[in-house]
């Protein structure tokens, strides 16, 4: 399983973004698609994750109502589309294919990261 992850950029905040994952390779139906992150100096953290058929989805308690993930079957992609951005939402953002949970270990496939830097 391959991961790309791509739209990241620099925006202002309030600014809006939309990251895309496209996935490739032996890809399970059943595999949620999860959003991590990773601020300089600090741990990687969870985002959002999309169960493999698309029925559920788990936010960040602090993105919730601000970020939306969505998977698009037909492309094998999956987006997290970021609304009101705030400068701590700086970080590199990875996409990452595994069982559905809120736990980096989880996850058995990751993509490279893409650059989100808000400017205040």
């Amino acid at each position: 399983v391959q991961l790309q992850a791509s739209g990241g950029g620099t925006v202002q905040a309030g600014g809006s973004l939309r990251l895309a994952c496209a996935l490739s390779g032996s890809i399970s139906s059943w595999d949620a698609t999860g959003w991590f992150r990773q601020a300089p100096g600090k741990g990687r953290e969870f985002v959002a994750t999309i169960s493999g058929p698309g029925s559920g989805a788990w936010y960040r308690d602090s993105m919730r109502g601000r970020f939306r993930i969505s998977r698009d079957k037909a492309k094998n992609t999956v987006y997290l589309q970021m609304e009101n951005l705030k400068p701590e939402d700086t970080a590199v953002y990875y996409c990452a294919q595994g069982r559905y949970s809120d736990s980096a270990s989880s996850y058995s496939y990751w993509g490279e990261g893409t650059q989100v830097t808000v400017s205040s």
